[in-house]
């Protein structure tokens, strides 16, 4: 079965330095009907002006992704960690026990765009921990793999049965991945349309699937970036 969350149904918040779209409940957007799937918790799109961000917060207990769409953004935090994630890496942070950061935008000139995502954990208590990685060139017109439970093939690793795959597709192709029996997916749409097994999808959508092992992709004219979770 395939369920579309689609981006106009997101809580979306105008704050001025940040444009920001919650596919789940999520800070000022509180949507009980809308609390995550599966492990996958949060997925929200920001858009970030130029030389602002995120002061210094804490986290706990929760894996933290994010994937930067254009531009770089700047990272700082409580275990030591600093670094700028540009387009084309992937960053992973475990809060674990405890850990506060900050992110700005690493640019005064240019604004920056990334996804930040959640992902339960398998259990509380993990020490905090960080990984930033580029991603291999397995995502051009494939789905490659870029983050895994127990880091294969060189991902960056979650404390958590998770598999993270992104896309980056150049014009149209028909693309087929194979879900688990056991597995469920989520589908974000990060740029571009594609057809999931004959459903149209856009920019900013969604899409939950739960009993369908084959996927299909059919991408449009224009390509398409898309992620996709492998969950439990």
């Amino acid at each position: 079965m395939l369920t579309i969350r689609p981006a106009e149904a997101r809580g979306k918040y105008d704050f001025g330095w940040l444009k920001t779209a919650h596919s789940f409940s999520f800070g000022h957007y509180r949507d009980p009907a809308h609390m995550g799937f599966s492990d996958l918790r949060v997925i929200n799109q920001d858009y970030v002006e130029p030389g602002k961000g995120f002061d210094t917060h804490p986290h706990k207990d929760m894996e933290i992704i994010t994937y930067v769409l254009d531009g770089a953004l700047a990272h700082k935090d409580s275990v030591g960690n600093s670094a700028i994630i540009h387009r084309g890496e992937i960053q992973r942070m475990s809060a674990g026990t405890g850990i506060t950061h900050s992110e700005f935008n690493a640019s005064d000139e240019e604004g920056v765009e990334f996804l930040q995502i959640w992902v339960r954990p398998d259990r509380n208590g993990h020490k905090p921990g960080y990984e930033q990685k580029p991603l291999s060139g397995s995502v051009k017109n494939a789905f490659g793999l870029i983050a895994s439970g127990d880091g294969r093939e060189d991902t960056v690793s979650l404390n958590q049965d998770v598999l993270i795959y992104v896309g980056q597709f150049e014009g149209a192709q028909r693309i087929h991945h194979e879900i688990a029996e056991d597995r469920r997916a989520w589908v974000q749409i990060a740029k571009g349309e594609a057809m999931l097994n004959g459903t149209a999808l856009k920019a900013g959508d969604g899409a939950s699937i739960e009993g369908d092992e084959a996927l299909v992709f059919d991408i449009g004219d224009t390509g398409a970036e898309i992620l996709l979770f492998d969950l439990r």
